[in-house]
């Protein structure tokens, strides 16, 4: 494969695990050429023509050597580090980190919109969504701003080995995987939700490493109510104030891979049973099944950095 092709692959992938009717995403691109069309040539110039096809701009080639992928270095994180382990390794023809690096960390905070219409599924009124995340996003993106978003790019320039991420398509592969598991089991107590999550591959080797599924709000004798699966996907973790609002919605129970403490804080006293899956291994289930579709086109795949590998081909 080249590396196009994973890139065009992780969109088809994300788009087809996302949340939003295929007409929404096609109306985001659309009023994204819009806006373009709107620019002075100067703006033009400098304005990231990618994101007319790519609905998520944490997913990127940022670095494409043109030499063909049979074996690529995976991870959660890719840094400097990785990319001389590939070296090292040898034999490497690309890297795919989960979490973004370079113009894709830079841009995370433009997928948390996404969140609005995620929320706006299980009853939280749009404006209010979107209200309540503008504060968040605004946040999210003063955050990054200091970064060296670079470093990883630049090592692995250097030694002319590819690199793209795929960010917000796993995370909607791994969203979606738990959504339909879980709705099919349709657990009654959160002490059922917790023994299912617990039967999940990636889960069950977190549990052996210290890191499973965990309740931080609410009691495993309570009943679930609602299931919302609205801290998955969408960038990374959304606003603090918006579970009253998913409480007046009727859900009792949410999902997510972390959460701080602000955020717990909040969920107690919106009265809402909070189940921490796990960061690494909800990454972990997303790029699993992303990477078994490389590997269904011939492509090895070697794991690292947190990454814990499990095959469903």
């Amino acid at each position: 494969m080249t590396v196009k092709e994973i890139h065009e692959l992780a969109i088809a992938f994300g788009k087809k695990n996302d949340f939003r009717m295929e007409e929404e995403i096609v109306r985001d691109l659309t009023r994204r050429k819009q806006k373009y069309e709107k620019l002075s040539d100067d703006e033009k110039e400098l304005y990231d023509k990618d994101l007319f096809e790519n609905p998520y701009a944490d997913t990127r080639i940022l670095y494409d050597s043109g030499k063909d992928v049979k074996r690529v270095l995976a991870g959660i994180d890719i840094e400097t580090a990785e990319v001389l382990l590939a070296d090292r390794l040898g034999g490497i023809d690309c890297l795919i980190p989960h979490h973004p690096v370079g113009k894709a960390l830079a841009r995370l905070d433009e997928v948390m919109h996404y969140q609005a219409d995620i929320l706006e599924q299980y009853g939280v009124p749009i404006g209010i969504a979107e209200s309540l995340l503008k504060l968040r996003i605004s946040e999210v993106s003063r955050g990054l701003s200091p970064r060296n978003h670079e470093r990883a790019v630049d090592a692995a320039k250097k030694l002319d080995m590819s690199l793209q991420c795929v960010h917000t398509p796993a995370d909607n592969m791994a969203a979606q995987f738990l959504k339909q598991k879980v709705e099919k089991a349709n657990p009654r107590y959160v002490s059922d939700l917790l023994e299912l999550l617990r039967t999940i591959p990636e889960y069950c080797e977190a549990i052996k490493l210290g890191m499973g599924p965990m309740l931080f709000a609410g009691d495993e004798n309570r009943r679930c109510g609602k299931i919302a699966f609205t801290e998955i996907t969408g960038g990374t973790e959304g606003s603090a104030a918006i579970y009253e609002r998913l409480a007046h919605a009727g859900i009792g129970t949410i999902i997510g891979m972390h959460m701080s403490e602000k955020h717990k804080e909040n969920v107690e006293a919106a009265h809402i049973n909070a189940v921490v899956a796990g960061h690494m291994s909800t990454d972990s289930i997303g790029m699993n099944l992303f990477l078994d579709e490389l590997e269904k086109k011939g492509v090895e795949v070697i794991a690292c950095s947190g990454l814990i590998r499990v095959s469903r081909t």
